[in-house]
């Protein structure tokens, strides 16, 4: 009896073994089934591309959408923001940025990153910021094994270089621009050698002042310099409103003179030409024309006189009609 009932308990306990192992089994299998459902594919967003990694080795280089992959970490996927520009500050640093607030600051300095020896040795405090875009994943996440630390320490090193090459007045005043393209132009080239898959879209310079110790005589050396300019400027002005005047009216006088000029010649000529006709009218008849000339000469004479009256003392009987005529004579 002892034997049956320890064989039937030894049943009973295979039984449950049994069980508990289909169990076990149906649970193994839900869970690999959950878990191949959600590692065979994955989701690429509209900014993204992703790399592709099996078993060590790069695979490929997917865009934007669903795609499938190989589940249980066979294939490793990493996905990297490629279609946004990307922002490096130095000399700052932005702690808050939203549409609805006004962007605030690290109140930490950053002088080893801005200050700078420039060409005519002095310092200038230079903050920039340098945008980029990745334009090849894989060499941005492979080449290296820290590609931002790379993207700081050229920018840093190409900036140093770029503003060590030029005054501090240029640095702070007129040469911005020329500082950025110049160092944005180099950076690249350096980028380009480190095989990094990055493309630099632009590097502003955002604050250019001198040292906070010396940067009060800087501005007044720029309050002068400004004033300069504006004397220069007035001075300028009165010389470009004054000059053109004076020429006009030097122009306007030899306009008149030479008018006057050809007035007096033409009229020279003209009584020459009329003399000269005169001349030979008299030659053809002398007594008739001297005496057309003295009657042309007393009549333009007495045109311009008023209450005149001329009468021939030989002539008898006039009548008394020019009775104020002749008490005028």
């Amino acid at each position: 009896m002892q034997n049956n009932q320890m064989n039937y308990e030894l049943y009973k306990l295979k039984e449950s073994f049994k069980k508990i192992k289909s169990s076990l089994f149906l649970i193994s299998t839900i869970v690999i089934l959950i878990v191949f459902s959600f590692t065979s594919y994955y989701t690429v967003e509209p900014d993204e591309e992703a790399v592709v990694i099996r078993l060590g080795r790069y695979l490929k280089t997917t865009p934007p959408g669903l795609h499938f992959k190989i589940p249980f970490g066979i294939d490793s996927v990493t996905k990297v923001k490629t279609r946004i520009v990307h922002q490096a500050e130095f000399g700052f640093r932005t702690t808050q940025t939203s549409f609805n607030k006004r962007s605030s600051y690290s109140s930490n300095a950053f002088d080893n990153e801005s200050l700078m020896l420039t060409g005519d040795l002095n310092v200038a405090d230079v903050e920039w910021v340098v945008q980029f875009q990745i334009t090849d994943p894989f060499k941005f996440l492979f080449k290296t094994s820290d590609p931002i630390a790379n993207i700081r320490d050229v920018s840093e090193s190409i900036m140093r270089r770029v503003v060590g090459d030029k005054l501090v007045t240029d640095v702070l005043t007129t040469g911005r621009v020329e500082i950025a393209t110049k160092a944005k132009i180099l950076m690249q080239e350096i980028l380009n050698k480190y095989d990094l898959g990055i493309t630099i879209k632009s590097i502003k310079l955002q604050d250019v002042n001198p040292p906070h110790i010396v940067q009060a005589s800087f501005n007044d050396v720029n309050a002068a310099k400004q004033e300069q300019e504006k004397m220069i400027n007035q001075a300028e002005e009165n010389y470009n409103k004054i000059i053109p005047e004076a020429k006009g009216k030097a122009n306007k006088m030899i306009s008149e003179a030479e008018a006057y000029s050809e007035e007096l010649i033409n009229k020279a000529y003209g009584d020459a030409n009329q003399f000269q006709s005169l001349y030979t009218e008299y030659r053809k008849a002398p007594k008739i024309t001297k005496k057309r000339i003295f009657l042309e000469t007393m009549e333009s004479i007495y045109a311009n006189m008023e209450n005149i009256t001329i009468v021939d003392p030989k002539v008898k009987g006039l009548l008394p009609i020019f009775n104020k005529g002749l008490k005028n004579e």
